[in-house]
């Protein structure tokens, strides 16, 4: 169903023959990775418990479909850094991670290598006794989630925005709430309700929201959007008050500042409302410290 040559992976359909020219995505066909690591920051049900050694085994990589304007891994998204990998490669860092005691394979914005990755996934995942988490950013073509299936047990994904406005405004993706809506219901086929062992997930949905200076109507629009597609009780919500602005250009004068304790307990209150469980953060989080070194 992938066709490289005329790319249309990911939403933006961009049509670049990507064994020539890069998409708008910012990559070739290349397999371009900027960093392989056992990361400890993420929801503690898949890096495990803080003082845990060992933590999700993430492969971030380079160049993304969105370039939101405040991307805190913009060194990598926007910035071009990373190396190449061969599909074996590939497969052999998955179960490198593996071996070093990675809880899981986690695979940090993924979509536009989703056909290499896959590639790669048929080497490494008949001998990988961990799961697969897709870490995507949730612009995602319904017809590409369908290809995960079998692939991918856990996606941990963004549900960014509620109102085409902030959505074009940010990431210049006016289609995004439909579109993350529909590829939610379309992982959910797939994954089904949380799946655990030792506190650990294995299966399931981790659906990530972000809360944004000034945008708690959009951020609680974001959750009913996303509470109309898939059962709340049946998936687990990371509310993040992470937002810092450091990574934001100036021009966007409203995002250099940090949320407010009352915006973050606005949407927070509305998430309990619609019956959605899992995780929330305190102002602590809103530090460039837990953004990886790349």
């Amino acid at each position: 169903m992938f066709n490289l040559t005329s790319c249309a992976v990911c939403p933006r359909e961009c049509g670049a023959n990507r064994y020539k020219n890069k998409g708008y995505c910012g990559e070739g066909a290349d397999i371009r990775v900027s960093k392989i690591m056992l990361h400890h920051f993420e929801e503690p049900v898949i890096s495990g418990k803080s003082d845990d050694l060992r933590g999700s085994g993430a492969i971030f990589f380079s160049g993304c479909p969105l370039h939101c304007v405040y991307c805190q891994n913009n060194a990598i998204s926007h910035g071009g850094k990373g190396s190449i990998l061969s599909t074996a490669q590939l497969a052999d860092e998955m179960l490198r991670l593996e071996a070093m005691g990675a809880y899981n394979i986690n695979l940090v914005t993924p979509t536009h290598f989703t056909p290499q990755i896959i590639d790669a996934l048929d080497i490494a995942k008949p001998k990988l006794t961990i799961p697969v988490v897709f870490n995507t950013g949730g612009y995602e073509k319904a017809e590409t989630i369908t290809a995960l299936d079998g692939y991918a047990d856990i996606f941990l994904t963004d549900f960014k925005y509620g109102t085409s406005e902030m959505a074009k405004k940010y990431s210049a993706a006016p289609d995004y709430p439909q579109i993350a809506a529909s590829a939610l219901s379309q992982m959910f086929r797939i994954t089904g309700e949380p799946v655990f062992k030792d506190g650990l997930m294995k299966k399931g949905i981790i659906l990530r929201h972000l809360v944004l200076p000034g945008g708690r109507h959009d951020s609680v629009a974001a959750l009913r959007l996303a509470s109309e597609s898939v059962p709340t009780d049946k998936i687990i919500l990371s509310l993040m008050r992470q937002y810092t602005p450091e990574f934001t250009p100036d021009s966007f004068k409203e995002l250099k500042r940090r949320i407010t304790t009352f915006e973050y307990n606005f949407v927070l209150n509305e998430a309990i409302s619609l019956g959605f469980d899992g995780f929330s953060q305190d102002s602590s989080s809103a530090t460039a410290v837990f953004t990886p070194d790349f």
